[in-house]
């Protein structure tokens, strides 16, 4: 569950470039930027951290995401970093379209 959440928002990351690069934004960019800031809201809620944390724990899965495909500390990068991405690409749509 937990994998296929990452890549819908990984998705909206590159269909948010996407529409960037076009600079055009359809409904599936404007879909995009909507969950990717309620995703946004989510995980400064939960303190930098990836808001389905205490409900995997709860079942039993103490690795976070991102520490099964790479080392801690790059892990542990990789929700700030992509949250850059996500705003790099949200403003040069911005840019682009306004």
């Amino acid at each position: 569950m937990h994998g296929a959440i990452s890549i819908v928002f990984l998705g909206c990351i590159a269909l948010v470039w996407l529409a960037a690069v076009r600079g055009r934004a359809d409904g599936l960019a404007v879909a995009a930027l909507a969950a990717l800031g309620l995703e946004c809201v989510l995980v400064v809620v939960a303190g930098g951290n990836c808001p389905l944390g205490p409900v995997l724990r709860r079942i039993g899965d103490d690795t976070p995401l991102f520490e099964l495909v790479l080392p801690p500390r790059a892990a542990k990068a990789a929700i700030p970093v992509l949250g850059v991405v996500a705003i790099a690409g949200a403003v040069t749509l911005a840019f682009r379209t306004l």
